[in-house]
């Protein structure tokens, strides 16, 4: 059989189609773990391999989806993790006889990484190790990661598979109709990440159908080279006769088969709903269309780097970016202090202050003697990752500082630096290989910066060719040629603007380089700053460290663009300066009343700031209902519909809802004693046969926030216990939560068994394939699409709620 880098050369290929709607056509109960039929009934699914490669199917997956020990321990299995995920590739090895790929499927671990939930990253990391690592000695021919709506999270899964093979990875996100994950990441993003981390193919599957996975995947086309992958849904799934429909016929999943080689995907298959009919229909429309089509890459020569949600093209083709330089403590010692005392919402404000002065990028240093510099540079990243969407530098010359940096960061950042050094070489370049960064090398080795641009251009080129041998591609690897005071060597700042032409001339490297040291020591610092500035975007400069808080440097670097032909029509140039641009809302929490800046605080997610303001306003006699009331809850209620308009994701959501618990401490401590009211008491419980709890989870976080009582079930909580725990206590109102489709039945079966028992408390149900139709169906009284609606729902049900 030819690898899937061979087959991949020549043509597209069939993946199966989904392998849990087919263990309910089989009659599989519900609540039963699939991985353990691996071992207990592994006829029937090896019936359901023969299945699809009768359909025409090039490669079938593993039954380990939710074969991790962290999804395995939700039935006591997690011991088993090794000996189920063996027993998956062993017989999709014998189905396909050696005739088609098997691949191991791998879904998420139910957690959410750190900040939004409590998942340490080398818990991931260890997590997925495990169970690749028994799917890959086992025989598989590839992994297919599929499901992941945390780009943390997959790439923690890239990144532990990387670590001991080289097998091909698929690695698939799932989209929202709004075109973004659930935690926020773009699929251009999400690509531009993942092809850094060593994945081999990149797509998207779940979620969407067949239309809303090729908008994704156009989008994803226009960032990455790596083959694409389309794995749809069958349509959005409903109910009939207490059975999952998915509406997609054969034919109808196969229609779009030439529009999707239209923009070259490499690899086609179906997920939740589609069927062997389904995957012979695409195979007949694979054959009849021909081979896909050509794709070319937008600015082949620019370093593209990212965030969770954005991505930002430097070098090559691209406008000369501005990078931010003030999340740094030396010389500062208030910034300083913040970091001492293990306060990062200054780190938070001034990211987006900088964001607003037009830094496409910022660089984050925390180095303060005397601090577990690791801990602080975590704390930092988190923190500007909240603020901010724009693509970070982790800025530290301690190796181990630099790894925690790339542990928390979101996305494909840019590490500052290495240097010509043997030392520098061998610590920082795997760093940057591993976590799949871009890394700024400083043309220094232990003989210092060489006073001629040739001396400079022999490091670059040493630091160019270690980086090759580890794999790291040259679009990687960004060249600092460092910036000498024209005040001490002043015949010696020519040189880094020769070596710049040279480093882009020779080396076709894309280049950063710090501004401000030119003027050190200097009266009238911003003019030397400007003018120098200027000189390096004629010599080629591809990103500039500036303080993006001084006007003439930043319109310096915008004229540049339109002299260098950077900025097309001038089209930026005149929105800056044109008096035209909507500037929005400049007002700072300095400018505005304490109640304000609370709200503020909350609304941006500044959990220090937060505790300290409602201090402050208790003790100048406020009461403290008051204060929640006039105060937190209408904050939350700004994030609920910042939310809502796609202007906010979760992990904001989150760290708004840490910021209110941080307001509400001293509020707590004020009212201890005092017979306070709840606004009701609310059960919450995932339905039976469904261990999925994290909506749930941040369901219950942001009712707390508001003033309920919650009381969690927990997860694969039967009818009858639901039943038998709401008429125990004095219950408000009930929420129910079910992610999978086979499970949502059981919400019908929680309501009936309710109302049979006498009890007419109203219930909220939500979940992924939950809709209002269905709510209406089974008679709930209330449907939440997300966190923040369900806060509205329970609010308007529960008597005396709002």
């Amino acid at each position: 059989m030819s690898t899937f880098q061979d087959l991949i050369k020549d043509r597209t290929l069939l993946c199966d189609g989904a392998m849990g709607t087919m263990l309910q056509e089989a009659g599989i109960a519900a609540g039963t773990c699939p991985e353990l039929l691996n071992v207990e009934d592994p006829d029937t699914i090896r019936s359901i391999h023969m299945a699809y490669i009768r359909a025409g199917a090039d490669i079938i997956e593993t039954n380990t989806f939710g074969g991790s020990s962290a999804k395995l321990s939700s039935y006591g299995l997690e011991h088993r993790t090794e000996e189920l995920n063996r027993a998956a590739v062993k017989v999709a090895i014998e189905a396909s006889d050696g005739r088609v790929l098997v691949g191991g499927s791998i879904g998420p671990t139910g957690r959410f990484v750190t900040p939004v939930g409590d998942m340490t990253f080398d818990e991931a990391v260890d997590i997925f190790t495990r169970q690749a690592g028994a799917i890959i000695s086992a025989g598989a021919d590839l992994i297919l990661l599929e499901t992941f709506s945390d780009i943390k999270e997959i790439r923690a899964a890239v990144i532990a598979i990387r670590s001991f093979s080289d097998i091909p990875i698929l690695a698939h996100m799932t989209f929202e109709p709004s075109g973004l994950t659930l935690l926020g990441s773009s699929p251009e993003a999400a690509a531009v990440t993942l092809e850094a981390a060593g994945v081999d193919a990149i797509g998207s599957n779940c979620g969407l159908g067949p239309a809303g996975i090729l908008d994704v995947l156009r989008r994803m086309s226009s960032v990455t080279s790596l083959p694409l992958i389309a794995m749809p849904n069958a349509g959005m799934p409903r109910l009939e006769n207490d059975r999952t429909v998915f509406p997609a016929s054969p034919e109808e999943m196969a229609e779009p088969v030439p529009e999707f080689l239209g923009i070259g995907t490499a690899v086609i298959g179906g997920c939740c709903g589609t069927t062997p009919d389904h995957i012979s229909k695409i195979r007949e429309a694979l054959d009849a269309a021909g081979k896909r089509s050509d794709r070319i890459l937008t600015d082949p020569g620019a370093t593209r780097l990212s965030s969770r949600g954005a991505v930002l093209f430097v070098g090559g083709a691209s406008p000369l970016r501005a990078v931010g330089e003030r999340l740094n403590p030396t010389g500062r010692k208030a910034l300083a202090q913040s970091v001492r005392d293990g306060k990062f919402d200054p780190y938070r404000e001034e990211a987006t202050r900088q964001v607003e002065a037009g830094s496409q990028m910022l660089d984050v240093n925390v180095g303060v003697p005397g601090i577990n510099e690791e801990q602080a540079m975590v704390e930092a990243v988190l923190a500007v990752q909240q603020a901010v969407s724009v693509p970070l530098s982790i800025d530290s010359p301690r190796p181990e500082v630099i790894e925690a940096g790339l542990k928390a960061a979101d996305g494909k950042v840019l590490i500052n630096s290495v240097t010509g050094e043997k030392e520098s070489l061998e610590k920082v370049l795997p760093l940057a290989k591993r976590y799949g960064a871009a890394v700024l090398g400083l043309t220094l080795d232990n003989e210092g910066i060489p006073p001629t641009a040739q001396g400079r251009l022999a490091i670059a080129r040493r630091i160019l060719e270690a980086a090759r041998q580890l794999g790291i591609p040259d679009q990687d690897v960004l060249i600092d040629c460092l910036t000498l005071s024209a005040g001490a060597e002043q015949d010696k700042v020519v040189e880094t603007l020769n070596a710049l032409s040279l480093i882009r001339s020779e080396l076709n490297l894309n280049t950063v380089l710090g501004v401000s040291n030119i003027s050190f020591g200097l009266p009238s610092r911003e003019y030397i700053n400007a003018a120098f500035l200027a000189m390096a975007a004629v010599s080629g400069l591809s990103a500039a460290i500036v303080n993006p808080f001084h006007e003439t440097s930043m319109g310096i670097l915008a004229s540049s663009r339109v002299i260098l032909n950077q900025d097309r029509q001038a089209s930026g140039y005149i929105a800056l300066y044109s008096g035209s641009s909507d500037q929005g809302d400049t007002s700072s929490a300095a400018d505005m009343g304490e109640e304000e800046a609370l709200k503020l605080a909350v609304v941006q997610g500044h959990p220090d700031r937060a505790r300290e303001l409602a201090g402050n306003l208790l003790s100048q006699g406020i009461e403290p209902m008051e204060l929640g009331e006039k105060v937190l809850i209408p904050a939350m209620a700004v994030v609920g519909e910042r939310f809502a308009r796609n202007e906010y994701f979760l992990p904001q959501v989150m760290m708004s809802a840490r910021a209110m618990k941080a307001a509400f401490e001293p509020l707590k401590e004020a009212m201890a004693g005092m017979d306070i009211p709840s606004k009701g008491r609310i059960l919450m419980a995932t339905v039976e046969g469904d261990i999925h709890d994290i909506g749930k989870n941040i369901v219950m976080t942001l009712l707390e926030n508001h003033g309920y009582d919650v009381i969690d079930l927990g997860k694969n909580i039967p009818a009858a216990e639901i039943a038998r725990e709401a008429a125990r206590g004095e219950i408000s109102a009930i929420g129910l939560s079910a992610l999978m489709t086979t499970t949502m039945v059981r919400m019908k079966e929680a309501v009936e068994v309710l109302r049979e028992a006498g009890l007419t408390l109203p219930v909220v149900v939500g979940g992924a394939a939950v809709t209002q139709d269905y709510a209406d169906e089974i008679g709930a009284q209330g449907y939440a699409r997300d966190a923040t609606e369900a806060v509205a729902v329970f609010s308007r049900l529960i008597p005396g709620g709002n």
